[in-house]
Protein backbone atom coordinates (compact mmCIF):
# COMPACT_ATOMS: atom_id res chain seq x y z
CA UNK A 1 0.00 0.00 0.00
CA UNK A 2 0.93 3.45 -0.77
CA UNK A 3 -0.14 6.77 0.18
CA UNK A 4 1.08 10.64 -1.00
CA UNK A 5 4.60 11.38 -1.15
CA UNK A 6 5.67 14.98 -0.57
CA UNK A 7 9.38 16.28 -0.59
CA UNK A 8 11.57 17.66 2.76
CA UNK A 9 12.02 21.35 2.69
CA UNK A 10 15.26 22.00 3.55
CA UNK A 11 16.03 22.84 7.33
CA UNK A 12 15.64 26.59 8.29
CA UNK A 13 17.91 28.17 10.58
CA UNK A 14 17.01 29.05 13.68
CA UNK A 15 17.21 32.41 14.98
CA UNK A 16 20.28 33.11 17.16
CA UNK A 17 18.35 33.97 20.00
CA UNK A 18 14.88 32.60 20.71
CA UNK A 19 12.48 34.77 22.32
CA UNK A 20 8.67 34.20 23.50
CA UNK A 21 7.63 37.50 22.50
CA UNK A 22 8.77 37.06 19.10
CA UNK A 23 9.04 33.26 18.60
CA UNK A 24 6.67 31.48 21.03
CA UNK A 25 4.14 33.68 21.57
CA UNK A 26 2.63 33.22 18.04
CA UNK A 27 3.41 29.47 17.73
CA UNK A 28 1.49 28.90 21.17
CA UNK A 29 -1.31 31.07 20.59
CA UNK A 30 -2.05 29.51 17.25
CA UNK A 31 -1.53 25.79 17.63
CA UNK A 32 -1.87 24.96 21.43
CA UNK A 33 -4.13 27.46 23.71
CA UNK A 34 -7.12 26.62 21.99
CA UNK A 35 -7.07 23.63 23.91
CA UNK A 36 -4.86 25.11 26.78
CA UNK A 37 -6.64 27.49 28.39
CA UNK A 38 -9.00 27.64 31.41
CA UNK A 39 -12.42 25.25 31.02
CA UNK A 40 -10.72 23.51 28.06
CA UNK A 41 -9.55 20.19 27.80
CA UNK A 42 -5.58 21.00 28.46
CA UNK A 43 -4.89 20.21 32.16
CA UNK A 44 -3.26 23.48 32.26
CA UNK A 45 -3.32 27.63 30.78
CA UNK A 46 -0.29 28.12 28.15
CA UNK A 47 -1.96 31.65 27.76
CA UNK A 48 0.87 34.03 28.49
CA UNK A 49 4.33 34.51 29.34
CA UNK A 50 4.43 33.08 32.98
CA UNK A 51 1.95 30.20 32.00
CA UNK A 52 4.36 28.82 28.99
CA UNK A 53 7.58 29.79 31.23
CA UNK A 54 6.61 26.94 33.61
CA UNK A 55 5.97 24.23 31.38
CA UNK A 56 8.66 25.33 28.74
CA UNK A 57 10.44 21.62 29.33
CA UNK A 58 7.38 19.72 29.46
CA UNK A 59 6.35 21.68 26.54
CA UNK A 60 9.97 20.85 24.65
CA UNK A 61 9.89 16.96 25.88
CA UNK A 62 6.01 15.99 24.15
CA UNK A 63 6.47 17.66 21.36
CA UNK A 64 9.71 16.62 20.76
CA UNK A 65 8.46 13.11 21.04
CA UNK A 66 5.41 14.43 18.97
CA UNK A 67 2.87 13.84 21.72
CA UNK A 68 1.75 17.09 21.19
CA UNK A 69 -0.04 18.49 19.25
CA UNK A 70 -2.71 15.64 19.18
CA UNK A 71 -2.30 14.69 15.53
CA UNK A 72 -2.40 11.37 15.48
CA UNK A 73 -2.57 10.44 11.45
CA UNK A 74 0.67 9.91 9.74
CA UNK A 75 1.65 12.82 7.04
CA UNK A 76 0.79 12.11 3.46
CA UNK A 77 -1.24 8.72 4.27
CA UNK A 78 -4.53 10.70 3.67
CA UNK A 79 -5.09 14.58 3.23
CA UNK A 80 -6.95 16.21 5.96
CA UNK A 81 -8.67 19.61 7.41
CA UNK A 82 -7.00 20.94 10.39
CA UNK A 83 -4.19 19.16 10.23
CA UNK A 84 -1.97 20.25 13.88
CA UNK A 85 1.02 19.06 13.63
CA UNK A 86 4.44 21.17 14.65
CA UNK A 87 7.09 21.21 11.59
CA UNK A 88 10.75 20.08 12.08
CA UNK A 89 11.99 23.82 13.13
CA UNK A 90 8.77 24.40 15.09
CA UNK A 91 9.51 21.90 17.24
CA UNK A 92 13.61 22.72 17.19
CA UNK A 93 12.36 26.15 18.34
CA UNK A 94 10.20 25.03 21.21
CA UNK A 95 13.34 23.07 22.84
CA UNK A 96 15.71 25.71 22.27
CA UNK A 97 13.48 28.17 24.07
CA UNK A 98 13.45 26.04 26.95
CA UNK A 99 17.36 25.24 26.71
CA UNK A 100 18.72 28.77 26.54
CA UNK A 101 16.68 30.07 29.52
CA UNK A 102 12.69 30.54 28.29
CA UNK A 103 13.67 34.48 27.58
CA UNK A 104 10.95 36.77 27.57
CA UNK A 105 12.06 39.49 24.82
CA UNK A 106 10.31 42.52 24.14
CA UNK A 107 7.26 42.32 26.10
CA UNK A 108 5.85 45.19 23.89
CA UNK A 109 6.19 42.90 21.23
CA UNK A 110 4.15 39.80 22.76
CA UNK A 111 0.87 39.25 20.22
CA UNK A 112 -2.10 39.65 21.94
CA UNK A 113 -3.61 36.52 23.49
CA UNK A 114 -6.50 34.86 20.64
CA UNK A 115 -10.43 35.47 21.82
CA UNK A 116 -12.63 32.17 21.58
CA UNK A 117 -16.25 33.06 20.73
CA UNK A 118 -17.61 31.99 24.84
CA UNK A 119 -17.95 28.53 25.75
CA UNK A 120 -18.56 26.72 22.14
CA UNK A 121 -15.13 26.32 19.37
CA UNK A 122 -17.84 26.95 16.86
CA UNK A 123 -19.92 29.54 18.29
CA UNK A 124 -23.30 29.71 19.88
CA UNK A 125 -25.11 26.48 18.91
CA UNK A 126 -29.02 26.65 18.33
CA UNK A 127 -29.55 24.22 20.49
CA UNK A 128 -27.66 23.66 23.82
CA UNK A 129 -29.30 20.06 24.93
CA UNK A 130 -28.58 19.35 29.04
CA UNK A 131 -29.72 16.61 31.52
CA UNK A 132 -32.09 18.20 34.06
CA UNK A 133 -29.77 16.66 37.03
CA UNK A 134 -26.10 16.15 37.12
CA UNK A 135 -25.23 12.14 37.51
CA UNK A 136 -23.60 11.21 40.42
CA UNK A 137 -21.13 8.65 39.69
CA UNK A 138 -19.53 6.22 42.43
CA UNK A 139 -15.90 5.94 43.58
CA UNK A 140 -15.03 2.36 42.12
CA UNK A 141 -16.63 -0.15 40.12
CA UNK A 142 -17.01 -1.34 36.67
CA UNK A 143 -17.53 1.48 33.74
CA UNK A 144 -20.88 3.23 33.75
CA UNK A 145 -22.57 3.68 30.06
CA UNK A 146 -25.38 5.97 31.03
CA UNK A 147 -28.22 7.12 28.48
CA UNK A 148 -29.68 10.91 28.73
CA UNK A 149 -32.68 11.24 26.78
CA UNK A 150 -33.75 14.60 25.71
CA UNK A 151 -36.16 15.88 23.25
CA UNK A 152 -34.65 19.16 20.96
CA UNK A 153 -38.65 19.41 20.33
CA UNK A 154 -38.27 20.03 16.56
CA UNK A 155 -41.15 20.33 15.07
CA UNK A 156 -40.02 19.86 11.41
CA UNK A 157 -37.09 18.02 9.76
CA UNK A 158 -34.06 19.44 11.00
CA UNK A 159 -30.54 19.11 9.40
CA UNK A 160 -28.08 19.04 11.69
CA UNK A 161 -24.40 20.24 10.21
CA UNK A 162 -22.25 19.92 13.77
CA UNK A 163 -22.35 18.44 17.27
CA UNK A 164 -20.17 19.64 19.95
CA UNK A 165 -20.08 18.53 23.98
CA UNK A 166 -18.81 20.32 26.66
CA UNK A 167 -17.64 17.28 29.57
CA UNK A 168 -19.13 18.46 32.68
CA UNK A 169 -16.03 16.67 34.11
CA UNK A 170 -13.55 15.98 32.30
CA UNK A 171 -12.08 13.06 34.93
CA UNK A 172 -14.16 10.90 33.99
CA UNK A 173 -16.29 11.36 31.01
CA UNK A 174 -14.60 8.80 28.08
CA UNK A 175 -16.63 9.37 25.34
CA UNK A 176 -20.31 10.90 24.50
CA UNK A 177 -22.33 9.39 21.53
CA UNK A 178 -25.85 11.32 20.12
CA UNK A 179 -28.05 8.51 19.54
CA UNK A 180 -31.41 9.15 17.32
CA UNK A 181 -34.64 7.74 18.48
CA UNK A 182 -37.48 8.18 16.29
CA UNK A 183 -40.02 5.51 17.69
CA UNK A 184 -39.61 6.43 21.76
CA UNK A 185 -37.71 3.41 22.74
CA UNK A 186 -36.05 5.03 25.40
CA UNK A 187 -38.92 7.30 27.25
CA UNK A 188 -40.07 3.40 27.70
CA UNK A 189 -36.73 2.68 29.34
CA UNK A 190 -35.88 5.96 31.15
CA UNK A 191 -39.15 5.52 32.52
CA UNK A 192 -37.73 1.85 33.98
CA UNK A 193 -35.22 2.91 35.62
CA UNK A 194 -35.57 2.82 39.27
CA UNK A 195 -31.93 4.03 40.52
CA UNK A 196 -33.24 8.20 41.15
CA UNK A 197 -30.86 9.43 38.92
CA UNK A 198 -31.15 11.10 35.62
CA UNK A 199 -31.34 8.87 32.17
CA UNK A 200 -30.98 5.41 32.66
CA UNK A 201 -27.58 2.88 31.96
CA UNK A 202 -27.01 0.58 28.96
CA UNK A 203 -24.17 -1.89 28.55
CA UNK A 204 -22.92 -0.35 25.55
CA UNK A 205 -25.49 0.29 23.41
CA UNK A 206 -28.12 2.95 24.15
CA UNK A 207 -30.34 -0.20 25.08
CA UNK A 208 -32.47 -0.06 21.77
CA UNK A 209 -31.78 0.04 17.65
CA UNK A 210 -31.38 3.47 17.15
CA UNK A 211 -32.63 4.97 14.07
CA UNK A 212 -29.61 6.90 13.38
CA UNK A 213 -26.51 9.01 14.96
CA UNK A 214 -24.89 12.68 15.09
CA UNK A 215 -21.56 10.90 15.59
CA UNK A 216 -19.78 11.68 19.34
CA UNK A 217 -17.10 13.35 21.04
CA UNK A 218 -14.00 11.94 22.73
CA UNK A 219 -11.00 13.69 23.97
CA UNK A 220 -9.24 15.60 21.31
CA UNK A 221 -12.10 16.09 19.10
CA UNK A 222 -12.79 19.27 17.94
CA UNK A 223 -16.19 20.13 16.54
CA UNK A 224 -16.62 21.11 12.36
CA UNK A 225 -19.33 21.86 10.17
CA UNK A 226 -20.07 19.14 7.12
CA UNK A 227 -19.40 19.45 3.79
CA UNK A 228 -21.57 21.88 2.00
CA UNK A 229 -25.67 21.29 1.19
CA UNK A 230 -25.27 18.19 3.92
CA UNK A 231 -26.28 16.94 7.51
CA UNK A 232 -27.45 14.56 9.96
CA UNK A 233 -31.69 14.93 9.28
CA UNK A 234 -33.34 14.62 12.27
CA UNK A 235 -37.32 13.95 11.91
CA UNK A 236 -40.30 15.50 14.11
CA UNK A 237 -40.66 13.90 17.65
CA UNK A 238 -37.26 12.36 17.39
CA UNK A 239 -35.69 11.83 21.10
CA UNK A 240 -31.62 12.27 21.10
CA UNK A 241 -30.40 9.80 23.73
CA UNK A 242 -26.76 11.60 24.87
CA UNK A 243 -24.77 8.46 25.66
CA UNK A 244 -22.04 9.30 28.35
CA UNK A 245 -19.28 6.54 28.79
CA UNK A 246 -17.92 7.02 32.62
CA UNK A 247 -14.74 5.93 33.90
CA UNK A 248 -14.63 5.90 37.85
CA UNK A 249 -11.65 7.66 39.11
CA UNK A 250 -11.60 6.39 42.73
CA UNK A 251 -14.18 9.16 44.46
CA UNK A 252 -17.61 9.81 44.26
CA UNK A 253 -17.79 12.59 41.23
CA UNK A 254 -20.23 14.80 39.55
CA UNK A 255 -20.94 15.38 36.09
CA UNK A 256 -23.38 17.41 34.06
CA UNK A 257 -22.28 17.10 30.14
CA UNK A 258 -23.80 19.44 27.23
CA UNK A 259 -24.75 18.77 23.79
CA UNK A 260 -24.58 21.49 21.36
CA UNK A 261 -26.23 21.30 17.90
CA UNK A 262 -25.90 23.35 14.86
CA UNK A 263 -28.28 23.29 12.33
CA UNK A 264 -28.41 24.11 8.74
CA UNK A 265 -29.06 27.61 7.41
CA UNK A 266 -29.34 26.65 3.73
CA UNK A 267 -31.01 23.99 1.97
CA UNK A 268 -29.53 20.17 2.41
CA UNK A 269 -28.75 18.25 -0.77
CA UNK A 270 -27.17 15.23 1.12
CA UNK A 271 -28.21 13.23 3.93
CA UNK A 272 -25.30 12.49 6.20
CA UNK A 273 -25.18 8.57 7.94
CA UNK A 274 -22.35 6.57 9.77
CA UNK A 275 -20.64 3.48 8.99
CA UNK A 276 -19.84 1.61 12.19
CA UNK A 277 -17.26 -0.58 10.52
CA UNK A 278 -16.76 -3.12 13.38
CA UNK A 279 -14.89 -6.67 14.15
CA UNK A 280 -15.95 -8.08 17.11
CA UNK A 281 -14.36 -11.89 16.64
CA UNK A 282 -10.89 -11.88 18.28
CA UNK A 283 -8.36 -12.38 20.77
CA UNK A 284 -5.15 -11.03 21.72
CA UNK A 285 -2.69 -12.85 23.03
CA UNK A 286 -0.71 -12.26 26.17
CA UNK A 287 2.55 -11.16 25.80
CA UNK A 288 2.54 -10.62 22.20
CA UNK A 289 3.58 -7.04 21.30
CA UNK A 290 2.09 -7.42 17.42
CA UNK A 291 -1.76 -8.60 17.36
CA UNK A 292 -3.44 -8.14 14.41
CA UNK A 293 -7.50 -7.49 13.54
CA UNK A 294 -8.69 -6.96 10.40
CA UNK A 295 -11.94 -5.28 9.39
CA UNK A 296 -13.67 -4.89 5.72
CA UNK A 297 -16.78 -4.02 4.60
CA UNK A 298 -18.25 -4.34 0.82
CA UNK A 299 -19.24 -0.89 -0.41
CA UNK A 300 -23.30 -2.16 -1.56
CA UNK A 301 -24.09 1.17 -3.63
CA UNK A 302 -21.85 4.18 -4.50
CA UNK A 303 -21.34 6.90 -1.32
CA UNK A 304 -18.98 9.54 -0.46
CA UNK A 305 -17.19 9.65 2.60
CA UNK A 306 -16.06 12.40 4.70
CA UNK A 307 -15.08 11.70 7.82
CA UNK A 308 -12.90 8.42 9.48
CA UNK A 309 -12.30 7.78 12.60
CA UNK A 310 -10.42 4.89 13.93
CA UNK A 311 -11.38 3.77 17.30
CA UNK A 312 -9.69 1.10 19.53
CA UNK A 313 -8.77 0.87 23.58
CA UNK A 314 -5.86 0.86 26.08
CA UNK A 315 -3.43 -1.86 24.01
CA UNK A 316 -4.23 -0.28 20.83
CA UNK A 317 -1.18 0.37 18.62
CA UNK A 318 -2.13 1.12 14.96
CA UNK A 319 -4.69 1.30 12.70
CA UNK A 320 -4.43 1.67 8.98
CA UNK A 321 -7.52 2.07 6.68
CA UNK A 322 -7.63 1.97 2.64
CA UNK A 323 -10.11 1.42 -0.09
CA UNK A 324 -9.54 -1.47 -2.02
CA UNK A 325 -11.37 -1.55 -6.20
CA UNK A 326 -12.08 -4.60 -8.08
CA UNK A 327 -8.54 -3.86 -10.03
CA UNK A 328 -6.80 -4.16 -6.99
CA UNK A 329 -5.57 -0.26 -6.70
CA UNK A 330 -5.14 0.86 -3.20
CA UNK A 331 -7.11 4.19 -2.05
CA UNK A 332 -4.98 5.23 1.52
CA UNK A 333 -8.05 6.57 3.64
CA UNK A 334 -6.23 7.12 7.32
CA UNK A 335 -3.49 5.61 9.26
CA UNK A 336 -2.28 6.36 13.08
CA UNK A 337 0.41 4.53 13.47
CA UNK A 338 1.07 5.36 17.56
CA UNK A 339 -2.17 5.30 18.85
CA UNK A 340 -2.69 6.97 21.87
CA UNK A 341 -6.32 6.17 24.09
CA UNK A 342 -6.31 9.52 25.47
CA UNK A 343 -7.01 11.58 21.70
CA UNK A 344 -9.28 9.81 19.51
CA UNK A 345 -9.82 12.12 16.59
CA UNK A 346 -12.24 12.58 13.79
CA UNK A 347 -10.71 13.00 10.68
CA UNK A 348 -12.21 15.24 7.84
CA UNK A 349 -11.09 14.53 4.29
CA UNK A 350 -10.06 17.63 2.57
CA UNK A 351 -11.54 16.19 -0.47
CA UNK A 352 -14.46 13.75 0.28
CA UNK A 353 -14.03 10.63 -1.85
CA UNK A 354 -16.32 8.72 -3.74
CA UNK A 355 -16.12 4.99 -3.35
CA UNK A 356 -17.53 3.01 -6.44
CA UNK A 357 -20.38 -0.09 -5.79
CA UNK A 358 -17.84 -3.35 -4.85
CA UNK A 359 -14.81 -1.46 -3.72
CA UNK A 360 -14.04 -2.83 0.29
CA UNK A 361 -13.13 -0.85 2.81
CA UNK A 362 -10.29 -2.43 4.56
CA UNK A 363 -8.52 -1.72 8.01
CA UNK A 364 -5.94 -3.20 10.17
CA UNK A 365 -5.38 -2.76 13.92
CA UNK A 366 -2.57 -3.49 15.97
CA UNK A 367 -2.47 -4.23 19.26
CA UNK A 368 0.17 -4.53 21.86
CA UNK A 369 -0.68 -6.96 24.67
CA UNK A 370 2.73 -7.15 26.64
CA UNK A 371 4.37 -5.71 29.46
CA UNK A 372 6.63 -3.22 27.40
CA UNK A 373 3.25 -1.27 26.87
CA UNK A 374 2.59 0.85 29.39
CA UNK A 375 -1.02 1.31 29.18
CA UNK A 376 -1.44 -2.72 29.49
CA UNK A 377 -3.93 -2.59 32.31
CA UNK A 378 -3.82 -6.43 32.99
CA UNK A 379 -0.08 -7.16 34.49
CA UNK A 380 0.58 -10.01 33.92
CA UNK A 381 -0.89 -9.67 30.54
CA UNK A 382 -4.63 -11.73 30.06
CA UNK A 383 -6.12 -12.71 26.72
CA UNK A 384 -8.35 -9.61 25.81
CA UNK A 385 -11.59 -9.60 23.77
CA UNK A 386 -14.21 -7.52 22.33
CA UNK A 387 -16.13 -5.79 25.24
CA UNK A 388 -17.42 -1.85 26.53
CA UNK A 389 -15.18 -1.81 29.41
CA UNK A 390 -11.80 0.90 28.98
CA UNK A 391 -9.90 -3.12 29.99
CA UNK A 392 -11.48 -4.43 27.12
CA UNK A 393 -10.66 -3.39 23.55
CA UNK A 394 -12.44 -2.71 20.53
CA UNK A 395 -11.47 -2.75 16.39
CA UNK A 396 -13.97 -0.63 14.68
CA UNK A 397 -13.71 2.80 12.08
CA UNK A 398 -16.49 5.03 12.24
CA UNK A 399 -17.01 6.87 8.23
CA UNK A 400 -19.82 9.40 7.58
CA UNK A 401 -20.83 9.11 4.51
CA UNK A 402 -23.87 10.34 1.94
CA UNK A 403 -25.53 8.19 -0.88
CA UNK A 404 -24.25 8.94 -4.32
CA UNK A 405 -21.65 11.62 -5.20
CA UNK A 406 -20.98 14.42 -3.27
CA UNK A 407 -23.02 18.37 -3.46
CA UNK A 408 -22.35 20.03 -6.55
CA UNK A 409 -21.92 22.84 -3.48
CA UNK A 410 -19.44 20.45 -1.70
CA UNK A 411 -16.97 20.87 -4.65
Amino acid sequence: MTGSTSKTAPAKKLPAVVTYAEHIAPLLNSRCVECHRTGEVGPFSLNGYESAKSKSAMIAAVTQSKRMPPWKAVAGYGDFHGENRLSTEEIALLKKWNDTGVKRGDKAKEPKPPTFSGEWSLGKPDYQLVPKRAYNLEAEGDDVYRNFVIDPGFSEPTYVTAIDVKPGNTKIVHHVIAYLDERGASLKLDKENKDGQEGYSTFGTPGFIPSGALGGWAPGVRARHSAPSTGFLIKPGTKIVMQVHYHKDGKPEKDLTKLALYTAKQPVEKELSLIWMANPFFNLEPNKTNNVVKLSQKIRSDITVYTAMPHMHLLGKSMKAWVETPEKTIIPLVFVDDWDFNWQLVYALKKPMLMKKGWIIRAEAVYDNSTTNPRNPSIPPKTVTWGEQTTDEMALLVLSYSVGEQPKAAN
